[in-house]
């Protein structure tokens, strides 16, 4: 048996090597262990946020950037992405605000447009499947409902859905579903209302846990039955991962069960990798996906690169040892600001389109996805083991083709020693500091 290990450090090139196992030598020290036998839960995949900002700024580049951005994202032989979120209606990074029906007397939605979606989402969406070469998966979630639905009567600053308005809202998220149907899109999963939590200046709209819950259970899911959408997954949440089991133990019940495929959560407010647990033991058949992570430059900054990235995959290789099934990046193109945003929110990510110079500038933030996205198939089944250190973030994989996969994240300042232990033999080799290796055993 042979490790072939992938080593990316900084902004320096890629690095890769064969390492032979050989029999174990009895090693006690600097060891990972990988137990196959132990199995856990199955992957979904990675993908990330088609918004209006990316789709603007998509429709701003050649057709040389366009190939380069979409075969590096959803090509096998680069990063695989298979999912994609898209948001319903505006979000804050979106051009600007919008909603496909502003009426309140239009309760049949006769007057319901999707003109706003296909200006710059659905071009960057159509590109990116045929770049891919099969059907993507989208989830769909809102920021808000129209002004008028709500009880502060504007799609920013929080507010509340109108009580009298919730059939039609439920509705109106059905319409959305079925737009994107019709055009040959698969939707598989919705959540109710993004960060439900959160009043931000952008689109939002507030919902306690038992808001959730009856909006779910007396609006949505009727709505769902009434036009025939009973296999789209709703995925409840879909905010920071520090209340994300009080939202689940609050929610679901003998009657609301059945209606919930899962928790989404969003990784802003820090680990909490042990709520994850939490829902995963209360509540062993439901699914845990991130749908939103990103470097907020308000809150990270984003001029150092490395930590950016070593930020991310931290949570990334945590969430998944804690239950995770499927990652949503946000957007996948922003400007050479970090936007457009129509509320100045700005973030980074994997990749930046520099307006002035013309230019597609990759992040160091892609290529540590890749590590990810593109050595843990869809499909792979996560496995045991345990390291010697917690200096080294682990996780690891059995993949469909029955190679195994190991993602080993050296937060230190040093070099960190391995000794790589499966059953009766070992691979040696060191992880440089501030480095992501992903070793692949066949």
């Amino acid at each position: 048996m042979e490790l072939t290990l992938l080593t990316t450090r900084g902004a320096g090139p890629a690095v890769r090597v064969r390492v032979p196992f050989a029999p174990d030598g009895g090693a006690e020290n600097q060891v990972v262990n990988l137990y196959p036998e132990m199995t856990f839960e199955t992957l979904e995949g990675f993908g990330g946020a088609v918004t209006d900002a990316a789709g603007y700024v998509y429709s701003l580049m050649d057709e040389a950037q366009k190939k380069e951005l979409l075969e590096t994202y959803f090509s096998p032989e680069r990063m695989n992405y298979g999912l994609i979120r898209v948001h319903m209606d505006s979000c804050d990074f979106s051009v600007d605000m919008y909603e496909a029906d502003s009426d309140p007397s239009d309760r049949a939605l006769e007057r319901f447009s999707f003109e706003r979606t296909e200006k710059y989402i659905l071009p960057m969406l159509a590109d990116a499947q045929r770049s891919a070469g099969r059907k993507l998966e989208l989830m769909l979630s809102p920021w808000s409902p129209p002004a008028f639905m709500k009880t502060n009567n504007q799609r920013t600053n929080g507010g509340k859905l109108k009580p009298e308005y919730g059939e039609a809202w439920a509705d109106y998220i059905c319409r959305y579903i079925q737009e994107f149907r019709q055009r040959g899109y698969t939707v598989r999963r919705i959540s109710l209302q993004n960060e439900p939590k959160a009043v931000q200046t952008w689109d939002s709209c507030v919902f306690t846990a038992q808001e959730e819950k009856a909006f779910l259970r007396d609006c949505m899911a009727p709505a769902m039955r009434r036009h025939g959408l009973e296999d789209v997954e709703v995925f409840i949440w879909d905010h920071n991962k520090e209340r994300v089991y009080e939202r689940m133990r609050d929610i679901i019940d003998e009657e609301t069960a059945p209606l919930v495929a899962g928790a989404a959560f969003h990784w802003y407010s820090g680990d909490h990798f042990e709520a994850l647990d939490l829902v995963r033991r209360r509540f062993p058949d439901k699914r845990l996906i991130i749908s939103e992570s990103c470097i907020e430059f308000s809150k990270f900054g984003g001029e150092d690169a490395a930590k950016s990235a070593m930020r991310l995959s931290h949570e990334i290789i945590g969430d998944l040892n804690h239950g995770m099934t499927a990652f949503y990046d946000w957007n996948l193109l922003l400007d050479e600001t970090g936007g457009p945003n129509h509320v100045g929110n700005l973030c980074l990510s994997p990749f930046l389109y520099d307006r002035r110079e013309k230019k597609l500038i990759p992040q160091l933030l892609a290529r540590h996805f890749e590590h990810f996205s593109h050595y843990l198939l869809p499909g792979s089944v996560r496995i045991g083991w345990s390291r010697y250190t917690d200096g080294l973030d682990v996780t690891a994989w059995r993949r469909p083709d029955g190679a195994l996969a190991v993602i080993l994240l050296n937060r230190t300042e040093d070099e960190l020693p391995v000794c790589l232990r499966l059953a009766d033999e070992a691979a040696v080799f060191a992880v440089p500091a501030g480095a992501i290796v992903t070793g692949i055993a066949e």
